[in-house]
């Protein structure tokens, strides 16, 4: 759940962790609270920190600087946050990347920043310019600003008056504070630094401190960001400090980590830390990218990341309990922390109407490679889809879900590894997230879909991993080449979310197997022409030891297939009825008694497209629908504001993807277990918090049916998210016992 997505961030975040536990320990930041308050930095720890040079790696190098970018600097401010790193860093950092973003005015400011001065950032409503002849008169009394008593260098943002929402910035020295600008010390929430307001009476400000150039975008960006990345450092401290407490807490004879409803929060709770620091990730490689990207990137971790520290807080005291609540434990000064940053990010109404609005015009940019990306690759590639698009389109759609069936075209695509590029030679290419990206980009330049394999996705990866080379060549390239659609007869109507306690019986016969039993919640069992069944061969065993994998053809003797119509009127969804359905022995996958072993990899991939598909229930296509059309109960601001949101949790989904890709890239990706766990879990939490959301704001309209209405029909299709793939609850075990190492 680290900022860190490569080798290098990993080292950098190592090392400047342990520089905080060496230099400012939390017990020796407790000594200095009363110093801390009033801008007061113990020399030998601000000196240790210059000494690494912390406070200017992300400046430029004419100005003693390292021009790390942001993404680098966003992991040492992580990893500091994580400490509750004292004094007036994030401050004095936000404020030298500010000036670093001028075009004119800021030369000798970066210098006394490289030198080790300390700085804030001042803003408010009130704080107006106006325009002299002599040049800019500044008055108002600013917002409350992080490490402002004490700081030496002030950088300061005013609105023009006369011209609503435009800017103009300029710098001061703590000299200038001292005699012309009155800094109001307050009691600041958090204890480790100092908090205060800046007064301004009609203060002429000097030509030669204007900062001329500066991108409201860029700006907002690195301002977000950098808040948000010590969110991320803060929900970490919060996980790490919940798990090791509650898996030596003993209540009732037994650790309280056992317990399943401690061990789904603190589940949730690592769910939480790694979409925080997806959206700050994504936001600090905003950096380079156009205007409407970094204001699209900095609303979203506004929205999802600054404040996450606040809710992480609470569920981390609920699991300490009354301990955490005491003035002696930690906990409060991080919650403190939270607090302050979440105050310092704005309102969290305001970056949601600010991200809604911007959705309307743009669209995040989750790409990772370039056009001029593997250009060897694409050389080969294109000549192929080039030959594919001549070809008639032949595909057969299919009436439900099922993938549509190939023909000619797709047997194409087969011949070159193109239907599904990552599975390994012969079936594909072996392809990396980079080779994925590039081969779907010259897809998109060609306007041609890749193929959907359906569940044929989740079956074919187990094959060519335990399938034999019969099964391998039976099955691979024909359901490749959309000539077999298969479903999946796991779930049984005693045995859901349990599945290793199903009861459907193989009993040994001749040749193969008698398979009696019934399975529910089968997609695609309508149109499948085969199955992966997962059966009970010996009762004898323990639940998870007796069971075996069979490839059941669906036109077999004794298969009965009954639609289940659902609560939104359709049918999607079979249940299918076995009476000793025969499978011969060449059909049973591994040997007897693999099965769950197997099944295994089967529910791993069906977690994994789930975790990686479309965002669906409430996005935000539906709600700029729904904006369009204005046929909506409220405002158009409450519209706005649930386009921000669903926006938000939108971009969340996509960023942890993207995140794992360039982590899978460089070779530092967290395990499966925990990778698509999590993604699954959000991905599932999203569309329900979206879609409801998306309910919210129908007022009278929701009690239309479809098709006259098809918002509500939305919000009556989201269980099949909820349960597919495994529950929320299911998911939040896997993390809580094979990711957290929670006791049993």
């Amino acid at each position: 759940m680290s900022l860190a997505v490569d080798a290098d961030q990993r080292a950098l975040a190592e090392s400047v962790a342990a520089f905080a536990r060496r230099i400012a320990p939390l017990s020796q930041t407790r000594d200095h609270l009363h110093h801390y308050a009033v801008g007061k930095m113990p020399a030998e720890v601000w000196d240790a920190l210059c000494e690494q040079g912390l406070h200017n790696l992300h400046l430029p190098a004419a100005n003693g600087g390292d021009e790390c970018g942001l993404v680098t600097l966003a992991v040492v401010i992580e990893q500091l946050g994580a400490a509750l790193f004292p004094g007036p860093y994030l401050s004095t950092v936000t404020a030298s990347a500010l000036a670093m973003l001028a075009a004119s005015g800021s030369k000798r400011l970066l210098e006394d920043f490289s030198a080790g001065m300390t700085g804030a950032v001042v803003t408010g409503t009130v704080l107006r310019a106006t325009r002299h002849p002599d040049g800019w008169v500044v008055s108002g009394l600013s917002d409350p600003a992080l490490g402002l008593p004490g700081a030496r260098r002030l950088v300061v943002r005013a609105e023009i008056d006369g011209n609503s929402g435009v800017s103009m910035w300029f710098w001061l020295t703590s000299a200038d504070t001292n005699a012309s600008v009155p800094v109001i010390g307050a009691e600041a929430v958090d204890l480790t630094r100092s908090v205060g307001r800046a007064e301004f009476d009609a203060y002429p400000v000097p030509a030669a401190q204007v900062l001329e150039g500066i991108d409201p975008a860029a700006a907002q960006l690195w301002m977000t960001a950098l808040l948000a990345a010590e969110a991320t450092g803060v929900c970490t401290w919060f996980l790490d400090t919940t798990v090791e407490y509650v898996g030596m807490r003993q209540q009732f004879g037994r650790p309280i980590g056992s317990f399943q409803a401690v061990q789904h929060k603190a589940a949730l709770m690592l769910v939480r830390a790694d979409v925080t620091a997806a959206a700050t990730w994504d936001a600090a490689r905003a950096e380079t990218q156009t205007t409407d990207q970094q204001r699209l990137a900095a609303a979203h971790a506004a929205v999802t990341a600054v404040p996450a520290g606040v809710d992480q807080a609470l569920d981390c005291i609920s699991l300490l309990g009354g301990i955490g609540f005491t003035w002696e434990h930690d906990a409060h000064l991080y919650w403190r922390r939270a607090i302050s940053l979440a105050a310092a990010g704005g309102g969290a109404d305001h970056w949601a109407r600010e991200l809604g609005e911007r959705s309307l015009g743009a669209e995040r940019d989750f790409s990772f490679v370039t056009p001029e990306s593997l250009p060897e690759l694409r050389a080969w590639v294109g000549p192929v889809l080039d030959e594919v698009a001549a070809m008639p389109d032949d595909e057969i759609p299919s009436a439900g879900w099922a993938p549509a069936r190939g023909a000619a075209r797709r047997a194409r695509l087969v011949t070159d590894g193109l239907v599904a590029p990552h599975y390994p030679h012969p079936y594909g290419l072996g392809a990396g997230p980079a080779e994925q990206a590039v081969i779907a980009e010259e897809f998109a330049r060609r306007d041609l879909t890749q193929p959907e394999l359906g569940i044929g996705g989740w079956v074919l990866p187990t094959l060519i991993e335990y399938g034999s080379s019969e099964q391998r060549d039976r099955f691979v390239s024909d359901t490749l080449c959309g000539r077999i659609i298969w479903c999946q007869l796991f779930s049984e109507p005693g045995a859901g979310s349990d599945l290793a306690g199903l009861s459907t019986a193989a009993r040994k016969v001749e040749g193969g197997w008698l398979l009696t039993g019934q399975k529910v919640w089968n997609s695609q069992a309508q149109e499948a022409d085969w199955a992966v069944c997962l059966a009970r061969t010996d009762p004898a065993a323990p639940k998870h030891a007796g069971l075996t994998y069979f490839l059941v053809r669906m036109d077999s003797a004794g298969i009965d297939v009954r639609p289940l119509r659902q609560a939104t009127g359709i049918w999607e969804f079979n249940e299918v009825f076995l009476d000793e359905v025969f499978v011969p022995d060449s059909h049973v996958v591994a040997n007897p008694g693999d099965g769950w072993r197997i099944a295994v990899t089967t529910l791993s991939n069906e977690r994994l497209t789930m975790g990686s598909a479309t965002f669906g229930h409430g996005s935000s296509a539906l709600v700029r629908r729904l904006l369009d059309s204005g046929d909506h109960a409220g405002s158009r601001d409450d519209a706005v504001r649930v386009l921000g949101r669903n926006t938000a949790l939108e971009l969340s989904v996509a960023a942890l993807n993207l995140r794992n890709a360039f982590a899978r890239l460089n070779g530092v990706a967290d395990g499966n277990s925990a990778s698509i766990s999590v993604r699954k879990v959000w991905h599932a939490i999203a569309q329900r918090e979206a879609s409801r959301a998306l309910m919210s704001i129908l007022g009278p309209r929701a009690a239309l049916g479809y098709p006259d209405q098809p918002y509500t029909f939305d919000f009556l299709g989201l269980p099949a998210i909820l349960f597919g793939g495994g529950t929320i609850e299911i998911q939040l075990n896997i993390i809580a016992r094979r990711v957290l190492d929670l006791p049993r």
